[in-house]
């Protein structure tokens, strides 16, 4: 068993990320708010288990779930209570906690090239965006290099859609829809009056968007009381994401 499979380290990894990204001082998630999950291998991940909360969250509230009982689901027309007997069934061991109800989109987008973990919080700089009519312009521009470099040129956004199966479909359609559009996969979801997404190979990663993420709502929001926004020009967005001294860095960063 290689270190990059080996449950037992991601789940320690996948845990302190959880920790870090529901520290009350970050404001990206109150009670339990949030979810969190990472890729073991090509049959299963760990999800943050429900009701569970990201700040106070230990190695058992990660739940180890299988892929082929959950990926179906994107496809059935199923009710609440049979989505829910589905999602129980799905984990690994039954004696584990309940799955959180975001699991099917957890696990979608577990299945993508270069997604090893994926953060869900609920920032409120950035939910003062999203419950805004600025949503969109936030997603689609940018204001400063290291958003570029941490959340991608653009991010992907997505109106309100009730959380579950539902969402799980709207994410996939946009990320697909979006990845044709620009030739890369998003690693930055933003979510109409709900919250935000950040996906990547490591732990570093995510965290890196969701923060950056962050600083750059507190920005858009204080830039807005000033007067007009002005946002990088789209030609040094995009130089500044195909330069090769930035793609070391996000190495360096362990962006990549």
């Amino acid at each position: 068993m290689t270190p990059e499979t080996d449950p037992v380290r991601i789940r320690k990894q996948l845990l302190e990320l959880s920790l870090e990204l529901g520290k009350p001082g970050n404001r990206l998630a109150l009670l339990g708010e949030g979810n969190t999950s990472a890729l073991v291998d090509g049959s299963t991940f760990f999800v943050k288990a429900s009701g569970s909360q990201l700040g106070t969250l230990d190695l058992q509230q990660l739940v180890p779930v299988r892929f082929e009982g959950v990926l179906p689901l994107l496809d059935q027309e199923l009710d609440q209570e049979a989505t829910e007997a589905a999602l129980l069934a799905a984990r690994v061991d039954p004696d584990e906690p309940r799955p959180s109800i975001e699991t099917t989109f957890h696990a979608w987008l577990l299945r993508q090239e270069g997604v090893n973990f994926v953060g869900h919080t609920h920032p409120v700089e950035v939910n003062k965006i999203l419950c805004s009519g600025k949503a969109e312009l936030f997603a689609r521009r940018r204001l400063f290099p290291d958003e570029v470099v941490c959340c991608g040129p653009r991010s992907l956004f997505i109106d309100y859609v009730n959380p579950g199966v539902a969402l799980a479909r709207a994410i996939r359609t946009g990320w697909e829809r979006f990845s044709g559009e620009n030739g890369f996969a998003p690693n930055l979801i933003l979510l109409r009056n709900h919250g935000m997404i950040t996906v990547g190979p490591t732990p570093e990663s995510v965290l890196a968007a969701s923060t950056m993420a962050v600083k750059a709502a507190e920005i858009f929001n204080g830039a807005h009381t000033l007067g007009e926004v002005v946002f990088m020009a789209p030609e040094e967005v995009e130089r500044i994401h195909a330069r090769l001294d930035e793609q070391y860095r996000r190495k360096q960063l362990h962006l990549t």
